[in-house]
C-alpha cells in the first residue's frame, strides 16, 4: 500500500465540489489541509483513527467556504499554517516560499504558487528527500487550474499569467508525486471542473490541456475561456477568512417558531427559505418563500441568491436534518438563522394563512410553453432545447423581465428550476410551470433534438 492508501483521508464536499484532507502522521497526530468550518466529517474521520489534529494548513484565503483552521486551533490546539503574505489577523505560523515545517518524521514545504489568489501556497509533503504528494489547493487541479477572476476582472489576466508559471513549477516535480487539489468537480472555483479529484504530476503532464499549452498566451486564453459565473458570496469570504471566522461552541441553533412569529419576521424584513423537495414546495408554500431544496448544493444557492444580512426562517419537511441546514449555512458565513416554522406547512395552513402553489409538470404535460433554461453556461452549451431562452439561475433575479410570458422553467432535474420559479413568483410572475426533469426528457417527449453551442 502506498502512503495515500494508508495515511491520507480525503474529505469530499460534493456540494461545493471541494476536498479537504486529513493526514495521519503515524504517531496519533494529524495534519488537516483546507478544512471547512463544517468539521463534522473531519472530526468523525479523526475519531475513527484516534487522531488529534496538530496542524491545520490552508493553501489560500478561500472564497467559497469559511476555513475551519481557527476552530481547530481553538478546539484542538492545532498550529495553523498559512501564507505570511495573507496577513491573517489571528494566531498562525506564517510561511513563505521554501519554508519547511517538521511534522515529526514528515516535512511540509511551502511553495509559492500564486494565480488563484495572490498569496496562494501549495504544500509539498516530504518523507526525507522523497516527495510523496503536493496539496495544490486552487493551483494545479485535475485536468485544469482554478479560476483567476476572483479578485476582479481587471486582474484576471495578470493572475492567469501567474497561474501559468505556478503550474509550470508544479509540473517540474517528479512524475510520481501525487496531486491533491482542493477544488474539483462541482466547484465554482474550477475552470472548468473535471471529474477526478486527485492525480499525479505525470498524469497531469499527459492529460491537462492547460499544461499542454505551447506558450503563456495560449494558456491564458484557454484558462480565461473556461471561466463561468460564480456565486455572489465569493466576494466577501476571502476577507472573512483573513480576519478569522468566529469560533463556534456547538451547532448553531434553529429555534422552532410559530406561524405568528414567522409572519412578524417577514414583516420586519426577514426571508423564508423553503428547503423541502421541489414537489412539496410546488404543492403549497408560503407566498414569497424562496425554494432551495436541502441537498449538497444548498449552501451554494443560499449564498448566491440571498444576503447574509437578513434573518432567515426555514420551512422544513418531515425527517429533514436541521443540523445539515445550519452547518451548510455556517460554512459560508450565514449566521442570522432566526429559526424554522414549527409544524411546517400544515401548521401554517391551520393558522389560517394563505398558501401559494406552483405547477410542476412532466415533459409530456409541459405543453407548448416557451422554454426557459436556468442551468450554467457550460451545461446549456453541452445540449439544450432548440429555441430555449437561457437565463442562469444566479442572474435570474436581476433579469426576471427577460423571461417570456407563460414559460416552462427547467434545469437538469427540477430543483434549480423550482428555485428559479420561486424567484419569478417573487417578481410577480404567476403564469409559469416548472419542468420535472431536464432537456433530454423534454426533447424526447416533443420529438426534438437537443442543440449544442452558445446561448441565444
Amino acid at each position: 500500500m502506498g502512503f495515500a492508501d494508508d495515511h491520507l483521508i480525503p474529505l469530499v464536499d460534493t456540494g461545493l465540489g471541494n476536498s479537504a484532507y486529513l493526514v495521519d502522521l503515524g504517531d496519533g497526530r494529524a495534519l488537516a489541509v483546507d478544512a471547512s468550518r463544517d468539521l463534522r466529517a473531519l472530526r468523525a474521520a479523526a475519531e475513527r483513527r484516534g487522531l488529534a489534529v496538530a496542524y491545520a494548513a490552508d493553501t489560500h484565503l478561500h472564497a467559497d467556504f469559511l476555513s475551519g483552521a481557527v476552530q481547530l486551533g481553538h478546539d484542538a490546539g492545532a498550529t495553523v499554517l498559512a501564507s505570511a503574505a495573507g496577513h491573517r489577523a489571528f494566531a498562525h505560523r506564517g510561511l513563505a516560499d521554501g519554508d519547511e515545517v517538521d511534522l515529526g518524521g514528515l516535512t511540509l514545504r511551502a511553495l509559492a504558487t500564486p494565480g488563484h489568489t495572490d498569496e496562494h501556497l501549495s504544500f509539498l509533503l516530504l518523507d526525507g528527500d522523497r516527495a510523496l504528494g503536493v496539496f495544490t489547493g486552487g493551483s494545479l487541479i485535475v485536468d485544469s487550474a482554478a479560476r483567476t477572476d476572483l479578485l476582479g476582472a481587471d486582474r484576471t489576466e495578470e493572475l492567469a499569467r501567474a497561474q501559468y508559471h505556478s503550474l509550470r513549477r508544479l509540473a517540474a516535480l517528479p512524475d510520481e508525486v501525487a496531486v491533491w487539489p482542493t477544488h474539483g468537480a462541482g466547484s465554482f472555483c474550477s475552470a472548468p471542473p473535471g471529474a477526478e479529484r486527485t492525480s499525479t504530476i505525470g498524469t497531469q503532464k499527459r492529460t491537462n490541456p492547460l499544461l499542454a499549452a505551447p506558450d503563456e498566451d495560449t494558456f491564458v486564453r484557454r484558462l480565461v475561456a473556461g471561466l463561468g459565473s460564480y456565486p455572489a458570496y465569493f466576494a466577501r469570504l476571502a476577507e472573512a477568512n483573513r480576519r478569522g471566522p468566529a469560533v463556534l461552541g456547538s451547532a448553531p441553533p434553529l429555534p422552532a417558531l410559530d406561524a405568528g412569529q414567522v409572519r412578524s419576521l417577514l414583516a420586519e424584513g426577514g426571508q423564508v427559505v423553503d428547503v423541502r423537495p421541489a414537489a412539496d414546495y410546488a404543492a403549497g408554500h408560503i407566498p414569497g418563500a424562496l425554494s432551495i431544496p436541502l441537498r449538497g448544493q444548498f449552501a451554494t444557492w443560499l449564498g448566491w441568491l440571498l444576503p447574509d444580512t437578513v434573518p432567515l426562517v426555514f420551512v422544513t419537511g418531515d425527517g429533514q436534518d436541521l443540523d445539515e441546514i445550519v452547518w451548510q449555512a455556517a460554512k459560508i458565513g450565514y449566521e442570522r438563522l432566526a429559526g424554522r416554522l414549527d409544524g411546517g406547512m400544515p401548521a401554517w395552513a391551520a393558522a389560517g394563512n394563505r398558501q401559494a402553489g406552483t405547477a410542476f409538470v412532466t415533459a409530456d404535460r409541459a405543453g407548448d410553453r416557451p422554454y426557459v433554461d436556468v442551468r450554467q453556461e457550460a451545461e446549456f452549451a453541452a445540449g439544450h432545447v432548440p429555441g430555449a431562452v437561457h437565463i442562469e439561475l444566479g442572474g435570474l433575479a436581476a433579469h426576471a423581465g427577460d423571461a417570456p410570458e407563460g414559460p416552462v422553467v427547467a434545469c437538469g432535474h427540477g430543483e434549480r428550476a423550482m428555485t428559479a420559479a420561486s424567484l419569478l413568483e417573487r417578481a410577480g410572475r404567476t403564469d409559469l410551470a416548472v419542468l420535472d426533469g431536464g432537456p433530454a426528457e423534454y426533447a424526447a417527449a416533443h420529438g426534438r433534438q437537443l442543440t449544442e453551442g452558445g446561448t441565444r
